[in-house]
């Protein structure tokens, strides 16, 4: 090989590289087949829209590795199977505790369904705004898509909050049957909820003259997904179930598992909290070190 040859191929290289991670041109779609789950980015500008960025490594979490959420589990799985067989099915607001498998869940259906078409496009609360142009992306896709909001609250003001509610029933335009909007939160109705609020009941001088719309307005945009599921903190066997189940996945034996659970409790209450993702944390240490 010349050392022209060699220059070409370092070349190459560079450029595959450099490709990789630039976003694609204005008005070019995304390469389908190069994953099954994608975030959508705004492009540098202001006004020059966005595009779907592929995400190459996805959590390899299954439904079974999802404990003590039965209820939960089989509400958010009846739907998705619904929507992946082309039947009527419901956005979802998954709310609760921390750390009970909210986001999880809906990652574990992701890896359940995708191979029979199930696609997700996270989108971050900034970028809600945008999902009149993903719609119009993916409409007439043979792929079902969940577009999905993580940790989902709005302060007063925010953009995303009426963007949300017209693009979940507000909007001209019929939603795509192709697109379901999942979003978690650890508040139900995603605004904060003041004393204020009712003491607005109470009629001043500068006071709010309708104030049961000002209520009625903080609610409605919960009210517009069809679906709701709400997760409760953990006992504390049900949070030791997780963590053996957690542990015998990382490679402990029985034996091992059960001399854990004084370590595991010490460990739960050092964090104030009794939760699958403590479970989690817990059993990644422990058997690192053991």
């Amino acid at each position: 090989m010349t050392q022209l040859d060699q220059f070409l191929q370092r070349a190459e290289s560079l450029l595959a590289r450099i490709e990789s991670i630039l976003p694609p041109a204005a008005g070019a779609g995304p390469d389908w087949q190069a994953a099954i789950a994608f975030r959508w980015r705004r492009r540098a500008g202001r006004d020059q829209g966005g595009y779907l960025q592929p995400v190459k490594h996805i959590a390899p979490i299954g439904l079974s590795d999802l404990h003590n959420i039965g209820p939960q589990k089989e509400q958010i799985d009846q739907n998705t199977r619904q929507f992946v067989d082309g039947k009527p099915a419901n956005n979802v607001l998954l709310t609760g505790a921390r750390g009970t498998g909210k986001s999880s869940l809906i990652k574990a259906c992701l890896n359940q369904y995708a191979e029979r078409g199930l696609r997700l496009i996270e989108v971050d609360k900034d970028d809600l705004h945008d999902l009149p142009d993903i719609v119009d992306m993916v409409a007439g896709r043979p792929e079902r898509f969940i577009v999905f909001c993580d940790d989902l609250s709005f302060e007063e003001g925010e953009s995303g909050y009426k963007a949300l509610k017209v693009a979940l029933d507000g909007s001209i335009s019929a939603q795509s049957d192709n697109v379901l909007i999942y979003a978690t939160s650890n508040r139900r109705h995603l605004m904060p909820e003041r004393m204020s609020d009712n003491a607005s009941y109470v009629h001043t001088e500068d006071g709010d003259l309708h104030p049961g719309e000002t209520v009625e307005e903080k609610i409605s945009l919960s009210e517009r997904f069809g679906l709701w599921v709400t997760f409760y903190p953990f006992r504390q066997d049900d949070y030791l179930d997780i963590v053996a189940h957690w542990l015998k996945h990382f490679g402990c034996t029985p034996e091992q598992i059960e001399a854990a659970r004084g370590d595991a409790l010490r460990w739960a209450l050092q964090r104030s909290s009794r939760s699958g993702r403590v479970a989690w944390q817990f059993a990644k240490d422990h058997a690192g070190k053991h």
